[in-house]
């Protein structure tokens, strides 16, 4: 799997050319020399964004046989599958960087990878369904719409597919928040208390501050990541506010307002304390997450095992044939 360096063969030559790939916007591709930093920040990235997709199936998944209806039943499975598509996508992409995705997947199951902070946080009504669409998949966009133009040609084509799923998902989400909106004051209750829950995580969603962030300069210089952490954020509220004021709902900023000087909404601070306590592992949803992603592999470890004592039987019987 290790990807083959083309010449010359010094390596102040090969990151000379490497750099002015980068420089002419160039994808850089499987086989290309890379340097092995590129190569370990890409790997760390792109696992992070599998896993946040696998994990990111258990707060929906937990609705889905308590939908309203069998429409939103359906609609809720269907985003689910896509889900766990979009974990597959990245994990074949981070392959190409000569890794296996089992080593990947089992860092994930024993605590040691990162995934979205996000999906720590539990979902206690249906209304979340629609404000995770809304909010969680929006900001995930915002993010992934960049990240379709990263320098690493596998991982911007993953992201194509993935945001036209992802768009899909966020206006499945808006329309059940118009919806509830549009419905019993208990029902724009219960929406209005799901904004609530998820508008500051939503928007811890891009890492933290740009000060505060170890990777991005790093990234922005090889054009894997091509907006900071702060841009990213700010695009996102505001994308997102007149989107609140079109169904009425009140975000939860008292210091949210428009700058006639930047064009742009202004917020008020992030609790970064609460945003690094759930990165350790401390969150209120760490622990079950987890839990259940182990026992999801516990318990599916007879079908890998039938399935490798099935190819294993192909395999023979081919050689026999052949034989």
């Amino acid at each position: 799997m290790e990807p083959t360096p083309n010449a010359p063969a010094d390596e102040t030559a090969l990151n000379a050319a490497f750099e002015a790939k980068i420089a002419a916007g160039d994808s850089i591709e499987p086989k290309d020399w890379m340097p092995e930093r590129y190569r370990k920040q890409l790997t760390r990235m792109m696992s992070q964004h599998a896993h946040s997709e696998i994990v990111g199936m258990l707060p929906e998944g937990n609705w889905i046989t308590r939908a309203p209806s069998l429409r939103r039943k359906m609609s809720l499975i269907a985003k689910v599958q896509d889900e766990a598509g979009h974990g597959l996508y990245i994990y074949c992409g981070t392959e190409t960087l000569g890794v296996d995705r089992f080593d990947l997947y089992n860092q994930l199951l024993d605590g040691s990878a990162k995934y979205s902070s996000i999906f720590n946080y539990p979902t206690l009504s249906w209304a979340d369904m629609g404000v995770i669409g809304w909010l969680v998949d929006g900001a995930a966009i915002v993010n992934q719409t960049v990240l379709a133009k990263t320098s690493y040609g596998p991982y911007a084509r993953a992201m194509v597919r993935i945001c036209k799923e992802e768009n899909f998902h966020k206006r499945q989400g808006y329309e059940i928040c118009a919806t509830l909106a549009a419905g019993t004051p208990a029902q724009r209750e219960m929406l209005q208390d799901a904004v609530n829950r998820f508008w500051w995580p939503a928007l811890m969603m891009f890492g933290p501050s740009d000060k505060d962030s170890p990777n991005s300069a790093e990234l922005l210089r090889w054009r894997v990541k091509r907006k900071t952490n702060d841009e990213l954020r700010q695009r996102f509220v505001n994308l997102t506010v007149p989107q609140a004021q079109a169904i009425g709902i009140t975000l939860p900023d008292p210091d949210l307002r428009y700058n006639e000087a930047t064009k742009n909404w202004d917020f008020g601070e992030i609790d970064w304390a609460e945003f690094f306590e759930v990165i350790k592992g401390n969150g209120p949803c760490n622990k079950e997450r987890l839990a259940a992603r182990n026992k999801a592999h516990d318990d599916g470890r007879w079908v890998r095992e039938a399935a490798t004592a099935y190819a294993e039987k192909q395999a023979k019987k081919r050689q026999t044939e052949a034989a």
